[in-house]
């Protein structure tokens, strides 16, 4: 970004002014949430209110009076889609977009958010059966239907693996073509591969290495970020009750902070989670003001989880028991306290 163009930001972001554009909008500053799981839980398309659940107006309620102002909406591709390249389900199009709008309405930004790891049925993008055209379809069908509100972000897909990160490339920008074939100006928030994990956008893998193909998406009405997931245990799945990673992840931010500059791009770190022991919020209270200290580079982050239906025994969990908040929630609280005043954080 040229200088002339930062401080244009700067005077942006100090009036509160939201514009259209990704690297002139306050919403930089703002992005502070949390993923409401349930809608993508279950085996298969299930059953409404048996396998599966969208996230309730209480819940939804209880996470805008915290002062978050943007929600991870996970479901799955399946359900919405029963049958590849038709028409999207009715029923489940309508429960998708109750719960936008609970969201929207409390003034939230919402990321929609197709759970399946880039696969149908199992089945990977642009293997035999799902092909490329297939995701881009899906993706110009769900666009059309949430295209008229720029406070709805579009996900392309959570945590894309064990699928080359060429032909996951090539699937991103099939879908970005899609999205703005049909007039949508949405922001787009693309992943890699590896689970999108900060620590490993720059391995050697099978799969190929996310930070010397990722630069290769192309959109024509430039509107994305890119998506990144960083957990702080041993193995960063977000398991188990230890953050032995911290360091590493904390690296991994930096990192990815300074290849997104290179790239002339923004971030989001769509999951981070950890159990509410000391050593383990210590450590995501650090991983949060990494974020802060390379501000420039990010959009802003998304908690993982909370949801009605998420398991109480559940280490990761902040949805609201009887006794009240959990443990997680005062870390989390303590950055959203530290947001830019004066930005703006409607969409």
């Amino acid at each position: 970004m040229s200088s002339p163009l930062r401080l244009a930001v700067s005077l942006l972001l100090a009036t509160g002014i939201a514009v259209a554009s990704l690297e002139t909008t306050a919403m930089a500053a703002c992005l502070q949430g949390v993923n409401l799981a349930g809608a993508e839980f279950g085996q298969g398309r299930g059953v409404y209110g048996k396998d599966y659940i969208y996230p309730s107006a209480k819940t939804i309620d209880h996470f805008a009076a915290k002062g978050m102002t943007v929600v991870r909406l996970p479901f799955k591709w399946e359900r919405l889609q029963p049958k590849l390249d038709e028409a999207l389900d009715v029923t489940e199009l309508q429960r998708l977009k109750a719960t936008v709008a609970l969201a929207r309405g409390r003034g939230m930004v919402v990321i929609l958010d197709p759970h399946n790891y880039a696969a149908y049925d199992d089945v990977k993008i642009g293997a035999k059966g799902v092909p490329v055209s297939a995701f881009a379809g899906f993706w110009g069908r769900l666009a059309a239907e949430f295209h008229g509100d720029k406070g709805i972000y579009f996900g392309l897909m959570n945590e894309p693996n064990q699928i080359d990160v060429r032909i996951w490339l090539d699937a991103a920008n099939a879908a970005i073509n899609a999205i703005r074939a049909v007039g949508a100006k949405n922001l787009i928030l693309v992943p890699g591969t590896n689970h999108t994990g900060g620590q490993s956008w720059f391995e050697s893998t099978t799969s190929g290495v996310n930070a010397d193909v990722m630069g290769g998406v192309r959109d024509p009405a430039n509107n994305y970020a890119y998506e990144f997931h960083q957990y702080l245990n041993h193995d960063f799945s977000g398991g188990g009750s230890d953050c032995d990673s911290e360091a590493a992840g904390l690296k991994a931010i930096a990192d990815v902070s300074g290849w997104l500059r290179q790239q002339g791009k923004k971030g989001f770190l769509g999951e981070i989670g950890v159990p509410a022991n000391k050593a383990c919020l210590n450590a995501l209270s650090n991983a949060l003001r990494q974020l802060e200290r390379n501000g420039d580079a990010w959009i802003g982050w998304s908690y993982w989880a909370a949801g009605d239906w998420w398991p109480e025994s559940e280490p990761l969990n902040i949805q609201p028991t009887a006794k009240g908040d959990r443990g997680q929630l005062p870390v989390l609280l303590d950055a959203i306290s530290r947001r830019k005043k004066g930005a703006s954080c409607k969409a």
